[in-house]
């Protein structure tokens, strides 16, 4: 599946990959609002097989699908544990 992905300019490590470029006419204006304007970032070709940094390919492909969008949040950071005194 060849996807678009695209930056929001509101929040840093989100990103939104389409099937079609500059098409967001399946995004939910809500999301559309909340993510700010799409920054175009790249074209990639996604397979099942496909290592991607942060997502399963699977699960982009079927947010795509089923969705017409899928959405890559930020990386959750966790505090480090108080150590024990």
């Amino acid at each position: 599946m060849r996807c678009f992905i695209y930056k929001s300019s509101k929040k840093d490590e989100l990103y939104l990959y389409i099937a079609k470029q500059d098409d967001f006419s399946n995004i939910p204006q809500a999301i559309l609002k909340s993510i700010g304007l799409p920054e175009f970032v790249m074209q990639l070709d996604i397979t099942p097989e496909r290592v991607l940094a942060r997502e399963k390919a699977t699960d982009v492909i079927k947010g795509i699908e089923e969705n017409g969008f899928f959405i890559q949040m930020p990386a959750t950071i966790y505090p480090a544990p108080k150590q024990l005194q």
